[in-house]
């Protein structure tokens, strides 16, 4: 089963914006990792709001390599769980994604793999209330489709998250100290030439 909203073959890329964007946002990430939960919190309103105004859309690409280097199955399940959200809509998606990242556990912890937890962190979104969502993560029926986003991210060639490309070509998303760069300098970068 293959959530709407998606793109790519066998509907591996979610996308969020418009299908015809003349310019992609390529963003790399594992829902367990650190550095992607400081990207995700400092910058996904602003990545948000520029696909919004049509600059770019953004394709979301998710690993689960934390689950075998950590233990666990947190990535699989909140990327099956993000795969109900997004059948869903495009918005309630991207919300239900910060709310993920804002209560992500540390990397030894594996709370994602408990499909309550996942739903209690949904509540936060007010168009995943609903009866199917719950359902679909409950049941996880999307995990399958997880398996397959995961795949296509280690056949990806990308080897750390959180990595972007805009048009292909590598944007700094994350400064040397480990942080967050500032949303001025990824929209600098985000932009055709």
């Amino acid at each position: 089963m293959i959530p709407a909203n998606t793109t790519g073959p066998g509907g591996v890329i979610v996308r969020y914006g418009e299908d015809d964007a003349t310019h992609v946002l390529s963003v790399y990430a594992d829902p367990r990792c650190p550095y992607c939960k400081r990207m995700e919190l400092d910058l996904g309103a602003v990545m948000e709001q520029a696909a919004d105004e049509g600059r770019f859309a953004v394709d979301h690409h998710f690993g689960t390599f934390l689950d075998a280097s950590a233990g666990g199955s947190g990535s699989l399940e909140a990327v099956a769980a993000l795969g109900a959200a997004v059948n869903v809509g495009q918005k309630p998606f991207m919300h239900y994604l910060r709310a993920l990242y804002a209560e992500q556990p540390s990397e030894d912890q594996d709370s994602f793999s408990d499909r309550n937890y996942l739903l209690r962190l949904a509540d936060e979104v007010e168009a995943l209330q609903s009866g199917d969502f719950r359902q679909n993560v409950l049941e996880g029926k999307y995990l399958p489709w997880a398996a397959q986003v995961s795949l296509a991210f280690e056949n990806s060639g990308i080897r750390s998250t959180p990595t972007v490309l805009f048009d292909r070509t590598p944007i700094a998303v994350i400064n040397a100290l480990g942080y967050a760069v500032t949303p001025e300098a990824f929209l600098a970068e985000a932009t055709p030439l």
